[in-house]
């Protein structure tokens, strides 16, 4: 299933993520870690709307873009939020960062910003969301693929 969503301003694509984290935290977890991919070119919303997702899971640091830390792990009740960078990385890099072992913890909701760099090691339930400019510098056309 596709959804697609206009936002107009980084307000509003915090609030979509916000949005997509309290319905995530209804769902219960099984075996496994929530998975979602974040794609799009540079600047296109990633992080802002990991930022509005975090606050929606109830994490009460504001994340940056791990692009040279590569990962970074918020606390929140009794979960994590892993928020991981893959623009410089590749598949074996993520293996060797035990990857797997991250994916199997249901505690886990994973946000990975350049997913489409490691789809190969993905789950195959993952959720992918891509970002694309539109129209003036802020909107924004999200695609939700669940």
């Amino acid at each position: 299933m596709k959804i697609e969503i206009f936002t107009k301003s980084d307000k509003e694509t915090k609030k979509l993520g916000k949005v997509l984290a309290r319905e995530i935290l209804k769902t219960k977890s099984k075996k496994r870690a929530v998975v979602i991919s974040l794609g799009g070119e540079l600047g296109s919303g990633k992080t802002t709307f990991t930022q509005g997702f975090a606050k929606g899971l109830g994490v009460r640091e504001t994340p940056r873009s791990p692009t040279f830390v590569i990962m970074q792990i918020y606390r929140f009740r009794t979960r994590n939020l892993v928020h991981v960078d893959a623009y410089r990385l590749n598949s074996r890099d993520f293996r060797m960062l035990n990857w797997d072992d991250f994916i199997k913890n249901p505690q886990n909701i994973i946000l990975v910003e350049w997913g489409n760099k490691i789809k190969n090691i993905l789950p195959k339930n993952s959720v992918r969301i891509i970002f694309k400019h539109i129209g003036r510098p802020r909107e924004r056309l999200i695609k939700i693929f669940i």
